[in-house]
């Protein structure tokens, strides 16, 4: 089962949105789960992280204090809290299952669709 990104939209700057990302069958403990996103004409890039089985997580400076990452172990979902979005942030939001402790692209094998975030200003 391939991973499902939802919850993208258009929102007003200032305001919030929540990403969900499930699917790819069981996430087992040694998962990395991460969100990246890509804007037109840009690289694809970092956004957040969480290790399943210890909840640690990581954050690309420009989400640090503004969006959480979190997990949903009984419903095998990963959520993106996405509060004081900016027009910055606008891009497709894609969630990606590895295993390295990673910001890198390459470093995971399995990707969701992406899902779009548009913030106006």
């Amino acid at each position: 089962v391939p991973l499902q990104a939802s919850g993208g939209g258009l929102v007003q700057a200032g305001g919030s949105l929540r990403l969900s990302c499930s699917g790819s069958g069981r996430i087992f403990s040694s998962a990395v789960m991460a969100w990246f996103r890509q804007a037109p004409g840009k690289e694809r890039e970092f956004v957040a992280l969480i290790r399943w089985s210890t909840s640690r997580t990581n954050y690309a400076d420009s989400v640090k204090g503004r969006f959480t990452i979190s997990k949903d172990s009984p419903q095998q979902t990963v959520h993106l809290q996405m509060d004081s979005l900016k027009p910055e942030d606008t891009a497709v939001y894609y969630c990606a299952r590895g295993t390295q402790w990673s910001v890198q692209p390459a470093d995971y094998g399995h990707w969701g669709r992406g899902t779009q975030v548009t913030v106006s200003s």
